[in-house]
């Protein structure tokens, strides 16, 4: 249930807390790509005619290096068929006919079509073409039986899937190929994608995260166009019998668990183009509902294997949140201060009156309070266990964190801005249970301004110079693009503004940088760095408050600032420049995923 998202936020005013102070933005799309004039878009029909002069040229370029490939893997692509109009079927087989990239077979397993045209139309094509082999089985046993019989005849090192009604811009092996060259041990690759309908109008583009392993429990977000290692596919058994309709998801989810994340690669380029025809998923998800539950089923079995005590959650009906089962350690809920008492005495009587997690205790980092009203309210406050701890010396938010941190033994820290109040009261509880997991460091929550508009779903680096948050000046209400805005994912860094992490990860990485961000980008820097320790950061919208948004301190135009931007671009610039979790077609102007052309870094060599 895709949504037609471009035409969603035209006209937006673009603020960003981080765009108005760095000015000077890191590899701006006209300086990857200074040969392409940059136009703005105007919609996607617009985008896919813009690219068309892009991908004849990387055509051409591709006929005229492909001699010089130190790779050149037979690919065989794997086409279930059962029942679909003959002029589709045709259309996709044509599609892979066309394809610029020679080493190819398509291996087409027809499931007993009732439809006698069907058989005709694959013989006539098998008999026409030495690389189109086909198999026709004597009684249907649906998609997960068919895909494993074209398996069955496929001979290549990789397998690509094809539906019967879909089809390949000529292009799409090509690009696969550059890709294993780039990276000879890759073992799973996927693509962007959109739909098109019976009259060849491309829209709703599903511009993809790279390998996002908390965003693949929620949605299968993999999808379209993808290639497997051809053993690998071999040794977990093929296509699984029972979950037909996410036999794709549970493939992605068995692999995932052999194969490290390395292997895992993502070309940020349309590559499948989805019909979208009655009776389709493409059109409407409601069509084959049976897959929703094959999803449940595919998830269950993968929390099982790999001994996740969790449970699933719809979304939305066709979405999923996992709920994960932990021991409930203690936490420390760290709220730093300088008076302000109106907005410190909101913020705590919330935590206190709709927080249900059972184990927790208030600490307020007082950064030299002077304001009576204040300390006379941190002095009422003990009575019912928030305890102060005073932190002299000028404003450093880094610093009086990390002092904070420090003082107290808790397992788990959950950093929280005095501007923010509660909302719901599992907001703690769905904080931690990511916290505790072994592969996850920071994790952050979905923040609203007091209007009801997100303030913060995660951060996108890039955008507006160094990073701003991810759907920005949406309504909460929205979903956001491909639903991103209602689902776990992990994103390059979640805000200190509501922040939660084990304890161990901040000692392990050394806590927050008191030199080079003090104040702003402290909290990109930190999940940048558990990042290179191996942790993930992830956002969850199932933990919501409120946040003013620099009401307490506003804006940083110290000195200070510049310091950290010239840190944040020496160190991250390649981060920056490409945030694996956003991909390179969406705009660094804006918040709200909208299309960007032409798409940063792309090559037509």
């Amino acid at each position: 249930m895709l949504i037609s998202w471009f035409l969603k936020f035209l006209g937006r005013e673009k603020t960003s807390e981080h765009s108005k102070e760095a000015i000077e933005e890191i590899a701006h799309p006209s300086e990857i790509n200074a040969e392409i004039p940059q136009q703005p878009y105007q919609n996607y029909s617009d985008f896919c005619l813009r690219m068309e002069s892009l991908v004849e040229q990387y055509c051409s370029n591709f006929s005229n290096r492909i001699s010089k490939l130190e790779e050149r893997p037979l690919i065989s692509i794997l086409l279930p068929v059962y029942d679909p109009e003959p002029k589709w079927l045709e259309t996709a087989i044509e599609s892979v006919i066309e394809q610029i990239y020679p080493d190819w077979e398509l291996c087409i397993a027809d499931d007993c079509s009732s439809d006698p045209r069907i058989r005709q139309l694959i013989e006539n094509y098998s008999e026409k073409y030495d690389k189109i082999r086909a198999d026709f089985r004597e009684q249907n046993g649906h998609i997960s039986e068919a895909s494993n019989s074209a398996l069955a005849m496929a001979t290549g090192e990789f397998v690509a899937l094809l539906d019967h009604d879909d089809f390949l811009p000529k292009h799409a092996l090509a690009r696969v190929i550059d890709c294993i060259n780039d990276h000879p041990k890759t073992d799973i690759i996927y693509t962007d994608e959109d739909k098109i309908d019976e009259s060849g109008n491309r829209s709703q583009p599903h511009f993809k995260s790279d390998w996002n392993p908390d965003l693949l429990i929620g949605q299968n977000y993999i999808s379209h166009l993808g290639i497997y290692r051809r053993s690998a596919l071999q040794e977990i058994g093929g296509f699984r019998v029972g979950f037909e309709g996410a036999q794709d998801w549970d493939l992605v989810l068995r692999l995932s668990t052999r194969i490290p994340p390395d292997r895992i690669r993502h070309i940020p380029e349309v590559l499948y183009h989805w019909r979208s025809i009655s009776g389709s998923t493409a059109r409407d998800i409601d069509e084959k509902s049976y897959a929703h539950k094959a999803a449940r089923k595919a998830l269950e079995d993968y929390f099982k294997n790999r001994n996740i005590d969790a449970s699933l959650e719809a979304v939305d009906r066709f979405y999923w949140r996992p709920v994960y089962k932990h021991s409930s350690p203690r936490v420390a809920i760290i709220v730093p201060t300088r008076d302000r008492v109106d907005l410190l005495k909101t913020c705590i009587e919330s935590i206190q009156s709709k927080t249900s997690y059972p184990h927790f205790r208030i600490v307020v980092a007082d950064n030299e309070s002077t304001d009576p009203e204040t300390l006379r309210f941190l002095e009422s406050v003990k009575r019912s266990g928030v305890e102060t701890i005073r932190i002299p010396g000028d404003f450093n938010f880094s610093r009086i964190n990390n002092s904070a941190i420090s003082a107290v033994n808790e397992e788990i820290i959950c950093l929280l801005n005095n501007d923010t109040r509660v909302i719901n009261e599992s907001w703690l509880d769905e904080l931690v249970m990511h916290a505790v997991r072994p592969s996850i460091g920071p994790v952050g929550a979905k923040l609203l301004f007091p209007h009801d508009h997100v303030q913060h779903a995660g951060i996108v680096l890039g955008i507006g110079g160094i990073g701003s948050e991810a759907f920005k000046y949406i309504h909460k209400s929205d979903d956001g693009y491909i639903h991103r805005a209602f689902l776990i994912g992990n994103y390059s860094a979640v805000t200190g503004a509501c922040m939660a992490m084990r304890k161990s990860v901040w000692r392990e990485v050394g806590g927050f940088d008191e030199q080079n961000t003090p104040n702003s980008y402290s909290d990109v820097d930190f999940c940048l760095r558990c990042s290179e320790n191996g942790y993930r950061s992830v956002f969850t919208p199932f933990a919501q408050l409120v946040h003013e948004q620099s009401a307490s301190r506003g804006p940083d135009n110290s000195p200070a600032f510049d310091t950290a931007v010239s840190n944040m671009k020496q160190r991250w610039g390649d981060k920056i420049a490409r945030d694996p979790y956003y991909n390179p077609n969406l705009s660094l102007e804006r918040e709200d995923f909208t299309l960007s052309f032409p798409p940063r870094g792309y090559t037509t060599q």
